[in-house]
């Protein structure tokens, strides 16, 4: 027993500062948007536009990754990712037009994500560790990946100012390739099971076919709208509200930091209460910070606030969702399932981002998406609601 926690700790070591990495230069991205618009003559849904894609690549691969990494080991899944993200962020750097923009932050940063990023990482996670403490693992490797979110930024900013976007958009290459020679911490050898093996085809119909798991995934698409559109368009937002630059970058940071707190709690919770009213709440909470940022009267001080609190309910949806689909249907192909619905969290993204840009562009204002936003939050917890978290009959009696 000893052994396998030695292993986990250093497997989980290794997962965590990959997604500190990863996560953590993707969260700075929105502070590209207006230097590259300016300098280009870019109207915001360009760089807009890039974004989205990247998160519709990230979403349409990840299943891949995941169903590769369940198969074939998380390490050459997570190079390649790594490689691809680096090369991704170096060829940004160098994007002079809106195809090169969106080859390089779109296709091959999305394509590097899928392999870099949650669903695999907590995929090897889940497999590491008993079913009793999965769902603290998650949180925990969740949490440390979310500090890279309020670690990072303040350097991007900082890289930005010092050497202008292009030269910041390198030297972030050169820190994502570290993943690459991290990669070798994390040796995926899931825990013996006596539960029955699934084909891949096998697992996907089990899945697809349950109720339950289409629920999951579409509370997901939620997520990813809200936080995408946040994390993107937030920072232009409060300048166009006469607030500094600056001001979006300290929310963003604020949003990373107490996403920590929020992840690890997240994951607390979901070993004690229903993960899928957890989501519930999650998501209502959302919609009523939502609703107070937009109509009480704007200031620094209520802009902090709000980075502090969604900050805190960001990514507490991650080892939520993941966690249930362990428990549902267990950890053999925990990456490729998490996969799917990861997918639709990015189609979710990849609105929140283009339809920022493209109705602001449209209107001049920000406001119908901050509704939509809303309005979705009602949605996902009334989705979440119902789901049972129960185990399939195939893994009735049996670990998983």
């Amino acid at each position: 027993m000893s052994s396998i926690w030695r292993t986990s700790f250093w497997l989980m070591l290794g997962a965590s500062l990959v997604l500190f990495l990863s996560l953590g230069v993707r969260h700075g991205f929105g502070l590209f948007l207006s230097p590259m618009s300016l300098e280009f003559g870019w109207g915001r849904g360009v760089f807009a536009f890039a974004i989205a894609l990247q998160n519709l690549v990230w979403g349409l691969s990840q299943p891949f990754a995941g169903a590769f990494a369940d198969r074939f080991g998380a390490r050459k899944t997570i190079m390649l990712g790594g490689l691809l993200y680096a090369a991704g962020l170096g060829f940004m750097g160098v994007a002079d037009s809106p195809w090169s923009l969106s080859l390089s932050t779109g296709i091959l940063i999305g394509l590097g994500l899928s392999g870099t990023s949650f669903s695999v990482i907590l995929g090897v996670v889940g497999r590491a560790v008993p079913a009793e403490k999965r769902s603290m693992a998650m949180g925990i490797a969740a949490a440390i990946g979310s500090f890279g979110q309020f670690a990072m930024l303040p350097g991007t900013l900082g890289l930005i100012e010092w050497l202008g976007w292009a030269s910041a958009l390198m030297v972030l290459g050169a820190m994502v390739a570290l993943i690459i020679p991290l990669s070798g911490m994390i040796s995926d050898r899931p825990l013996p099971s006596s539960g029955p093996e699934q084909t891949l085809v096998e697992a996907l119909r089990e899945a697809l076919g349950h109720g339950g798991f289409w629920l999951l995934a579409l509370g997901f698409f939620v997520c990813g709208f809200q936080v995408v559109f946040i994390g993107v368009h937030l920072p232009s937002y409060l300048v166009d509200q006469q607030l500094p630059f600056i001001v979006g970058t300290t929310v963003l940071a604020l949003v990373g930091l107490f996403n920590v707190f929020g992840t690890y709690t997240a994951g607390w919770l979901g070993g004690l209460y229903s993960k899928p009213r957890l989501l519930s709440a999650l998501y209502l909470a959302r919609g009523v910070i939502i609703v107070l940022f937009i109509t009480l009267p704007l200031s620094t001080w209520t802009a902090y606030a709000f980075g502090i609190a969604m900050g805190f309910l960001w990514l507490s949806t991650v080892p939520l969702t993941n966690g249930t689909v362990a428990t549902l249907f267990g950890v053999r192909n925990l990456s490729m399932l998490g996969g799917i619905v990861f997918f639709m969290h990015q189609v979710g993204a990849f609105l929140g981002g283009w339809l920022g840009g493209y109705l602001y562009d449209r209107t001049g204002s920000y406001d119908i998406v901050w509704y939509i936003a809303i309005g979705l939050s009602v949605l996902a917890a009334v989705l979440n609601w119902p789901i049972r978290e129960r185990p399939v009959a195939r893994l009735q009696g049996a670990p998983v």
